[in-house]
């Protein structure tokens, strides 16, 4: 990272550590309505116009290794696969042969020459392109170039592959500005995939995605870990354009480490500043990343009903070379599960209150701003005018949200009197 960026933070924790309210001048947000989670119109409109448009991480190259490799992937709801060309070019299609729709691709994952539906033989190679087909002598006049499979916007940040359903898309660095130049920082095309792993909850996507913005609940629900070496109070945030965000969290003790990674390789080149402090990224709408020079956990979150969705945890790190996983990995994980878990306890009794008469709305402090910031950006992509006014959520952060460049000058809240 840039000093100034660094010191811009800096600056910022020092303030947060000891304001005595909210900066001069920050609105009073009003509340994030509950209707919003259990609402079937809204939940429509959310998948359609907001995930179904929008970049989301899918899979690491280690999940297509070599020429043919091919993967299945599901997330929004679509039948998609990934492969590895001849070119080495990572494709997404549509798992969806043009002759009649059945799948091209029915094991989760494998390695092929092409692909070939299994109903009528209809084969396609690594690009997409039809090959072949059965008996085409009974097809009139069958462009066969016209009939390639239907291929999906794909897109990388080293060897984080992205997708969009949306043909029309800014392209993926556009997108996702200053959250892009923060993945860069650990070198994404040198990190190999450690682990992944999947975990189905029984509440609405939003309520898990609200509680990784913030570290208000720190106190109450990670007494025994996270709070013990985290500094709630210091947390600095800042909110960029198109719902993306940072927070940064200072440690309790000055030079304080993670115990966790000691003898793991690191990032070669990464800015030691990542391990003085808990630098947590946000990139809209789903993708949550504490950055460190170990290693980096992702945490993707998915909607699968609008009362279930399934959290991802993705691994990246520095290759630790020929042979197995450093056992050293396995605690690492097993302890970041735990955590997750505390995360997880009240998810399903939330999902119970929102859809009682017993909660209306959700408050929100200015700790909690990302949240709205999330919410104010949603009502953005699906349309406020499409929504009914009791569950909107206005924009009332504009003046809070840096502009997308530049990179190397971030604003910082002003200290006032208290």
């Amino acid at each position: 990272m840039k000093s100034s960026d660094v010191q811009s933070i800096k600056d910022q924790q020092a303030y947060e550590s000891k304001r005595g309210g909210p900066p001069e001048g920050f609105p009073q947000l009003p509340d994030i309505p509950g209707g919003r989670y259990v609402d079937p119109e809204f939940n429509r409109l959310e998948i359609e116009r907001m995930w179904h448009k929008t970049w989301v991480y899918a899979i690491h190259a280690d999940e297509v290794p070599e020429t043919g490799s091919y993967v299945q992937w599901t997330r929004l709801g679509e039948p998609l696969f990934f492969i590895r060309g001849e070119d080495q070019e990572v494709r997404c299609f549509y798992n969806t042969c043009r002759h009649r729709g059945a799948p091209v691709v029915t094991e989760e994952s494998g390695k092929s020459r092409g692909v070939t539906c299994k109903y009528h033989g209809w084969t396609y190679n690594t690009r997409g392109e039809l090959i072949n087909l059965r008996d085409r002598r009974d097809f009139v006049d069958l462009d066969m170039s016209c009939r390639g499979l239907i291929q999906v916007r794909c897109e990388n940040i080293g060897n984080l592959y992205f997708v969009n359903l949306d043909p029309e898309a800014e392209p993926l660095r556009d997108y996702l500005g200053p959250a892009a130049r923060d993945l860069d920082e650990v070198k994404p095309d040198t990190l190999v995939l450690v682990d992944k792993t999947a975990i189905k909850v029984n509440c609405n996507v939003k309520i898990l995605l609200d509680a990784f913005m913030e570290t208000y609940h720190l106190k109450s629900i990670h007494q025994n870990t996270v709070d013990r070496f985290l500094d709630h109070r210091g947390t600095a945030i800042t909110l960029w354009d198109k719902g993306h965000s940072r927070m940064v969290t200072p440690y309790k003790r000055d030079g304080w480490k993670d115990p966790g990674v000691k003898g793991l390789p690191e990032v070669e080149g990464v800015d030691p500043y990542f391990e003085t402090t808990n630098y947590s990224l946000f990139a809209y709408p789903n993708f949550v990343s504490p950055i460190a020079p170990a290693g980096i956990p992702v945490l993707c979150f998915w909607p699968d009903t609008i009362d279930t969705m399934t959290i991802e945890v993705h691994w990246f790190a520095p290759s630790w070379g020929d042979g197995e996983r450093p056992e050293r990995w396995d605690m690492r994980l097993k302890n970041f599960l735990d955590i997750l878990d505390e995360d997880l306890q009240f998810a399903d009794k939330i999902q119970t209150s929102v859809e009682s008469a017993g909660l209306r709305g959700f408050p929100l402090n200015y700790q909690e701003r990302r949240i709205y910031h999330w919410h104010a950006e949603l009502d953005k992509r699906i349309g406020a005018q499409d929504l009914p006014e009791e569950l909107r959520v206005p924009d009332k952060l504009g003046d809070w949200v840096d502009e997308p460049a530049p990179a190397d000058a971030p604003k910082a809240a002003e200290p006032v009197e208290s």
